[in-house]
């Protein structure tokens, strides 16, 4: 199942998507954050053009597992987002996740301003990968 991974941020969200086969994310674009309504018309566009099935949307929880102001956002967004587009939406753990695409943007050489650049694609790839990781799988009959 191809997914869109999204880091939603005050300023930029960051899109990645997974293969079709859903083992693999990979970064895909920023979207500079405008309005709640044309960020989710956006959202919406990107995951028809990758022919999406769903969304994973970075969720920030504190310690105990409550979420914090950004997490309360997320939530928000996640009911907009189903409610345009009709797929479904998971909330996904992001803690770690700015860390982690830092670290291989690092091991990949990448120059400190592609970094900026591209750190919040980068995270959402970073979110979509831990969703995918967590999830079982399926195997198709027969195997």
């Amino acid at each position: 199942m191809r997914l869109l991974g999204i880091d939603p941020g005050e300023k930029h969200i960051g899109v990645a998507v997974c293969d079709a086969h859903g083992t693999a994310a990979r970064p895909l674009e920023t979207v500079i954050h405008r309005s709640r309504d044309l960020d989710v018309a956006r959202l919406v566009e990107i995951a028809r053009a990758q022919e999406c099935e769903g969304f994973v949307i970075g969720h920030a929880l504190d310690p105990d597992g409550q979420p914090k102001p950004q997490g309360r956002s997320a939530e928000r967004l996640a009911d907009a987002l189903r409610l345009a587009s009709g797929l479904p939406v998971w909330l996904h753990d992001e803690w770690g996740s700015s860390r982690a695409a830092l670290t291989l943007m690092i091991q990949a050489g990448k120059r400190r301003r592609a970094r900026r650049e591209h750190q919040h694609a980068a995270a959402a790839a970073a979110i979509l990968q831990s969703y995918l990781d967590a999830s079982p799988r399926e195997t198709p009959s027969g195997e």
